[in-house]
């Protein structure tokens, strides 16, 4: 098994996989009120940011402290649009708890100058190190934007999404052509600089890119294959997603 320093946690369900993660982030905001998140969107972390806000109202868990760091943006619709990720981000975590808003860093997809917005969050991660970078994985095995063939040291950096992606994500628009065609993504070599990673998934859809991430060799086809290389990395998946691997 490649992926031997990857800590690899199965649940029966998708339930079961979201109680313990949030209860996990939730422990390490109530032990360092300062942590540093890296976050994710797409539908795999919607359930936990949702036990999140849960556990604010009810226990009061505090994030006036925490910043926040997520891994990209779309490029060509403005940041109040329904399905750009700053708003998936207010709609779904960030409206409903304490964080201050001018701590939470999203890249904007719809400035007059794309470059600078780069250079501008590459500077704001090379100022802060994740403590806890949060990742799902396509089905092609890009983490972030990072489509195959991306390079294991980028940065953040604009990026053409594949067909494969586009399709994935029509589900959250009205048709393929409403589907952006680029993207601002946080680069690999970024998201290996985070302390501890943490990637989820679930679903039969992700158990075959899942085998190949933790089991195959690393390579540029499987971009999260290099999480193999990285000294803290923690695996959630169900049942489902888990069902090719060799060893469970």
């Amino acid at each position: 098994m490649k992926g031997n320093n990857m800590k690899i946690y199965i649940f029966d369900n998708s339930e079961a996989l979201f109680e313990r993660l949030s209860s996990f982030y939730i422990k390490e905001i109530k032990s360092n009120p300062s942590l540093k998140l890296g976050l994710a969107t797409g539908g795999t972390p919607v359930p936990l940011y949702a036990k999140l806000v849960a556990d604010h109202k009810l226990n009061g868990t505090s994030y006036q402290n925490v910043k926040t760091f997520n891994l990209d943006e779309y490029i060509g619709i403005n940041e109040n649009h329904e399905q750009s990720y700053r708003t998936f981000m207010n709609s779904n975590l960030f409206n409903h708890i304490d964080i201050k808003m001018s701590n939470t860093n999203i890249p904007r997809g719809n400035t007059k100058d794309n470059y600078e917005e780069i250079r501008i969050y590459n500077k704001i991660l090379e100022e802060n190190v994740i403590d806890i970078q949060l990742l799902g994985i396509g089905t092609n095995g890009h983490i972030g934007f990072n489509e195959p063939d991306s390079q294991f040291d980028s940065k953040t950096r604009i990026v053409s999404l594949s067909k494969e992606t586009r399709y994935s994500n029509e589900r959250f628009f009205k048709s393929i052509d409403e589907v952006p065609t680029h993207a601002i993504t946080m680069g690999i070599g970024s998201i290996m600089n985070a302390k501890k990673i943490i990637l989820v998934a679930t679903g039969n859809n992700k158990a075959s890119i899942i085998k190949k991430m933790i089991e195959e060799n690393i390579t540029k086809n499987v971009p999260a294959s290099i999480l193999q290389t990285h000294d803290d990395v923690v695996i959630y998946l169900d049942k489902e997603a888990a069902s090719l691997l060799s060893v469970k």
